[in-house]
């Protein structure tokens, strides 16, 4: 580790790469605000109950990975590990539990102890959308839909989706006693962390990624015989919306997600590039019990991992839509030109474009050096002779041409 890298599992993220993050989120900006959502903004860290209450104590999430810390009065503090739980406290401040329905995304950092990876950061980012205050097996499905949508206008086109119903608590007595039942007659040949989950969490036995285990579990009986016909009925509602949505889909009875809030709805959206055992963005109907609250609350949303996008869209060779920002340079050939470049930077900045020159006096071939290194697609030169003559050269930086134009018609031939 050298002196001036990053803590292991974060990263530096550089301007290139940044923009990269800031288109989608900006497309998802765009095209969440289609269906009516609205961006919310929740603190990096909350009171540590508000995740072990809202993700549940027998998650992984909880147990393993959160980063926890006391503040200086002695409360206890984490660093989201998720985006739903902080943004359902926030909700809880308007008539959500009125049944008000709420529309948001948010977009940020989160983070979790977990072994660095391929795409899988201690500290990394998540785009998501949560709709609170209404349950309609309809709504499960635009939401679905609405992140087909979104992955589709980032380029990420050809995704896997997966869906299951894990029913409503009520159907996971019996349903849950069937699985346990046969999981314990295979117990000893399953990994150690199975063995915690037959007597913590038996659900979570369906969503290990052991080979061995797998072998064991594709032969588990089907426990969505055990669900209600009102939780069968659910999901089929949900299937035929995201059929006239045209939205493809594959039912995976095996898809249970990792947190315990989740009911009726889950998916996760997977794509060849990265395999199909690696989901690139997930989510589902919840109930979710907050500090406080005496009744859950329900809504329906997602979360897509920004670097797992990215990587896709390496794998897919997707480029930004790069016009090079419409990037000038300017030149200066001597004192007095630098000082009225430096003015014209201004005025040009103010009129929308994006403007670099060097402030330094160096030659005019090393500053364009720096032109070209910069990615400027025009270079305004000036010197005396063009301060006289009140005008300025402009070099198109693809074609190599050249013009002499006017200060007062320079912008409308930058444009």
């Amino acid at each position: 580790m050298g002196k001036f890298s990053p803590v292991p599992g974060t990263a530096d993220i550089f301007p290139e790469e940044s923009a990269r993050y800031r288109k989608i989120e900006e497309t998802g900006a765009e095209i969440f605000g289609r269906y009516g959502y609205g961006e919310l903004r929740t603190p990096t860290f909350e009171y540590t109950e508000v995740f072990q209450r809202g993700l549940g104590d027998d998650t992984e999430v909880v147990q393993k990975e959160m980063y926890t810390f006391e503040d200086r009065g002695g409360r206890s503090l984490t660093l989201r590990p998720e985006g739903t739980a902080g943004v359902m406290r926030a909700l809880l401040t308007t008539d959500v539990m009125n049944g008000v329905e709420q529309r948001v995304f948010y977009h940020g950092s989160m983070f979790r102890g977990e072994r660095p990876a391929a795409g899988r950061r201690r500290e990394f980012h998540q785009i998501g959308v949560e709709n609170v205050g209404r349950i309609a097996p309809e709504l499960d499905a635009e939401c679905i839909a609405m992140l087909y949508h979104f992955l589709q206008e980032i380029g990420i086109k050809d995704v896997e989706i997966r869906i299951n119903s894990r029913g409503i608590a009520e159907d996971r007595v019996e349903s849950g006693k069937a699985l346990r039942e046969y999981f314990a007659q295979h117990i000893d040949d399953m990994c150690d962390d199975c063995k915690v989950r037959l007597e913590k969490n038996i659900w979570r036995i369906l969503d290990c990624k052991q080979e061995n285990c797998r072998n064991i579990i594709k032969d588990a009986p089907d426990y969505r015989l055990y669900f209600s016909e009102d939780s069968r009925n659910y999901f089929k509602t949900v299937c035929e919306t995201l059929d006239a949505l045209q939205v493809p889909y594959i039912i995976d009875p095996m898809l249970v997600r990792g947190l315990d809030y989740y009911v009726h709805t889950v998916f996760e959206l997977a794509h060849t590039t990265l395999g199909s055992s690696i989901a690139i963005a997930g989510g589902g109907r919840y109930e979710l019990f907050l500090p406080g609250q005496s009744r859950p609350v329900r809504g329906v949303g997602f979360a897509a991992g920004i670097e797992r996008l990215i990587m896709v869209q390496d794998a897919l060779n997707i480029k930004l839509d790069d016009k090079k920002s419409d990037l000038v340079y300017l030149v200066s050939l001597g004192d007095e030109a630098r000082k009225a470049n430096i003015e014209l930077a201004g005025i040009l900045r103010r009129n929308g474009l994006k403007v670099a020159l060097e402030v330094e006096n160096r030659s005019m071939k090393a500053q364009m050096r720096s032109a070209n290194n910069s990615g400027a697609n025009f270079v305004v030169i000036r010197g005396d002779n063009e301060l006289a003559e009140n005008c300025a050269v402009i070099k198109n930086m693809t074609d190599g041409t050249e013009e002499k134009v006017s200060i007062e018609k320079l912008y409308d031939s930058l444009v």
